[in-house]
């Protein structure tokens, strides 16, 4: 797997004077448009972009090839993949979902898991350290 750079539009800050960034803007269709031109997708490979790394925080978009199947995966940290595009079998030891464009799934860390894109297949994959507590219904 190789992992590209690719350049976005400036970060809007709090405050001009300030280093400290309060806030990241993508444009996710123009990402996904440059991700699906670049040499690693030709090849057929899957192609990641990390959109933002921190010390807590890691939100990774993230194309995959129809067919691309991820084997025996375990994350140590908490994960959620939301679907931009396409259509994603996500498999743990005791469940198997499909999830489609628009869909959210979070996972708890220390969780193995297999992934399989049933076509090409696009997803906001967010990793943070700690553990993840869905909000009361």
């Amino acid at each position: 797997m190789e992992t590209e750079t690719l350049k976005t539009k400036p970060s809007l800050r709090k405050n001009n004077g300030s280093r400290n960034v309060s806030m990241h803007t993508y444009d996710l269709p123009v990402l996904i448009e440059k991700m699906k031109q670049s040499h690693t997708w030709a090849k057929g490979e899957l192609t990641a972009l990390i959109l933002l790394k921190s010390p807590n925080k890691q939100i990774v978009l993230t194309a995959l090839h129809e067919g691309t199947e991820i084997v025996s995966f375990q994350a140590n940290d908490s994960i959620t993949f939301q679907i931009l595009e396409g259509k994603l079998n996500f498999h743990t030891r005791k469940e198997t979902v499909t999830l489609d464009k628009g869909q959210l799934l979070t996972l708890q860390e220390k969780i193995k898991y297999n992934l399989l894109s049933w076509e090409e297949t696009v997803f906001l994959l967010t990793i943070e350290n700690g553990d993840i507590k869905p909000a009361a219904n």
